[in-house]
Protein backbone atom coordinates (compact mmCIF):
# COMPACT_ATOMS: atom_id res chain seq x y z
CA UNK A 1 0.00 0.00 0.00
CA UNK A 2 2.58 2.37 0.51
CA UNK A 3 4.31 1.45 -2.15
CA UNK A 4 1.38 2.24 -4.19
CA UNK A 5 1.23 6.03 -2.55
CA UNK A 6 4.90 6.67 -3.14
CA UNK A 7 4.98 5.94 -6.62
CA UNK A 8 1.79 8.70 -6.79
CA UNK A 9 3.83 11.14 -4.85
CA UNK A 10 6.99 10.38 -7.40
CA UNK A 11 4.64 10.40 -10.57
CA UNK A 12 2.74 13.86 -9.62
CA UNK A 13 6.67 15.66 -8.67
CA UNK A 14 7.91 14.87 -11.58
CA UNK A 15 4.75 16.01 -13.56
CA UNK A 16 5.23 19.57 -11.67
CA UNK A 17 8.72 19.64 -12.45
CA UNK A 18 8.43 18.86 -16.08
CA UNK A 19 5.53 21.35 -15.93
CA UNK A 20 7.80 23.97 -14.05
CA UNK A 21 10.54 23.50 -16.27
CA UNK A 22 8.92 23.90 -19.47
CA UNK A 23 7.12 27.28 -18.94
CA UNK A 24 9.99 29.64 -17.73
CA UNK A 25 10.29 32.57 -18.58
CA UNK A 26 12.76 33.65 -21.02
CA UNK A 27 13.41 37.45 -21.63
CA UNK A 28 15.83 37.33 -24.59
CA UNK A 29 15.00 39.42 -27.51
CA UNK A 30 17.26 38.00 -29.97
CA UNK A 31 16.38 37.10 -33.44
CA UNK A 32 18.05 34.38 -35.49
CA UNK A 33 19.54 36.25 -38.01
CA UNK A 34 21.28 38.71 -35.13
CA UNK A 35 23.37 35.65 -34.40
CA UNK A 36 26.24 35.53 -36.26
CA UNK A 37 28.83 32.65 -35.80
CA UNK A 38 33.06 34.39 -35.12
CA UNK A 39 35.82 31.88 -36.05
CA UNK A 40 39.05 32.34 -33.89
CA UNK A 41 42.67 31.03 -34.80
CA UNK A 42 41.62 28.24 -32.33
CA UNK A 43 39.06 26.85 -34.55
CA UNK A 44 40.94 27.17 -37.47
CA UNK A 45 43.83 25.11 -35.45
CA UNK A 46 41.64 22.51 -34.39
CA UNK A 47 39.60 22.09 -37.61
CA UNK A 48 43.75 21.71 -39.12
CA UNK A 49 44.06 19.46 -36.47
CA UNK A 50 41.46 17.12 -36.74
CA UNK A 51 41.57 16.51 -40.44
CA UNK A 52 44.93 15.77 -40.21
CA UNK A 53 43.57 13.07 -37.94
CA UNK A 54 40.88 12.16 -40.03
CA UNK A 55 43.10 11.79 -42.73
CA UNK A 56 45.68 9.62 -41.37
CA UNK A 57 43.18 7.37 -39.96
CA UNK A 58 41.14 7.22 -43.17
CA UNK A 59 44.61 6.23 -44.88
CA UNK A 60 45.48 3.78 -42.51
CA UNK A 61 42.26 2.01 -42.90
CA UNK A 62 42.05 1.61 -46.38
CA UNK A 63 45.66 0.70 -46.30
CA UNK A 64 45.05 -2.39 -43.88
CA UNK A 65 41.95 -3.37 -45.53
CA UNK A 66 43.85 -3.39 -49.20
CA UNK A 67 46.06 -5.63 -47.01
CA UNK A 68 43.31 -8.00 -45.29
CA UNK A 69 41.95 -8.26 -48.65
CA UNK A 70 44.73 -9.68 -50.25
CA UNK A 71 46.05 -11.82 -47.27
CA UNK A 72 42.03 -13.29 -47.78
CA UNK A 73 42.23 -13.50 -51.36
CA UNK A 74 45.58 -15.59 -51.43
CA UNK A 75 44.31 -17.50 -48.40
CA UNK A 76 41.02 -18.52 -50.67
CA UNK A 77 42.76 -19.31 -53.78
CA UNK A 78 45.20 -22.02 -51.47
CA UNK A 79 42.36 -23.48 -49.52
CA UNK A 80 40.54 -26.30 -49.15
CA UNK A 81 36.94 -26.37 -50.08
CA UNK A 82 36.72 -26.16 -46.25
CA UNK A 83 39.06 -23.39 -45.74
CA UNK A 84 36.91 -21.82 -49.13
CA UNK A 85 33.97 -22.13 -47.05
CA UNK A 86 35.20 -20.32 -43.86
CA UNK A 87 36.69 -17.44 -46.22
CA UNK A 88 33.41 -16.88 -47.53
CA UNK A 89 31.76 -16.40 -44.27
CA UNK A 90 34.47 -13.97 -42.81
CA UNK A 91 34.58 -12.16 -45.99
CA UNK A 92 30.87 -10.59 -45.56
CA UNK A 93 32.25 -8.65 -42.14
CA UNK A 94 35.00 -7.90 -44.05
CA UNK A 95 32.99 -6.15 -46.97
CA UNK A 96 30.64 -4.17 -44.49
CA UNK A 97 33.89 -2.91 -42.46
CA UNK A 98 35.63 -1.63 -45.70
CA UNK A 99 32.66 0.08 -47.03
CA UNK A 100 32.29 1.54 -43.54
CA UNK A 101 36.11 2.87 -43.99
CA UNK A 102 35.88 4.13 -47.35
CA UNK A 103 32.37 5.60 -47.00
CA UNK A 104 32.74 7.32 -43.59
CA UNK A 105 35.22 10.31 -44.61
CA UNK A 106 33.01 10.63 -47.66
CA UNK A 107 29.80 10.49 -46.01
CA UNK A 108 31.92 13.44 -43.49
CA UNK A 109 33.31 15.17 -45.87
CA UNK A 110 29.85 15.59 -47.76
CA UNK A 111 27.81 16.63 -44.98
CA UNK A 112 30.47 19.13 -43.64
CA UNK A 113 30.47 20.61 -46.85
CA UNK A 114 27.09 20.73 -46.94
CA UNK A 115 26.50 22.64 -43.57
CA UNK A 116 29.45 24.59 -44.33
CA UNK A 117 27.69 26.21 -47.30
CA UNK A 118 24.88 26.99 -45.81
CA UNK A 119 24.01 30.43 -44.75
CA UNK A 120 23.19 31.31 -41.28
CA UNK A 121 18.50 31.57 -40.84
Amino acid sequence: MKMKNLIKILAAMFIMLALMITTTNVFAVITPGSVVPTETAADSQIQTYGGKILSAVTTAGIVLSVIVLAVLGIKYMLGSAEEKAEYKKTLMPYIVGAALIFGASTIATIVYNFVKDTPAV
